[in-house]
């Protein structure tokens, strides 16, 4: 059985968003394709995906306004 992963075609795997929490807050993460992120609106903060892998440091991420979190 293999590991679940991003794929490289932009689709994220459910079952990957199902473990993958925020570093920062252990919150839940939700997918944003239009911009190849993972957003944990709890930290306020976006994880890119880069070819096909969810960077899941909290230096790579980018601060999200308050107006692109989810309510």
């Amino acid at each position: 059985m293999s590991a679940p992963t991003a794929t490289r075609s932009g689709a994220v795997d459910p079952k990957l968003l199902e473990i993958l929490v925020c570093p920062l807050t252990k919150g839940p993460l939700r997918y944003d394709r239009a911009r190849q992120e993972l957003i944990s609106d709890n930290a306020g903060l976006a994880y890119p995906i880069r070819d096909g892998i969810p960077i899941m440091l909290i230096d790579e991420a980018r601060q999200i306004a308050d107006d692109e979190r989810k309510q």
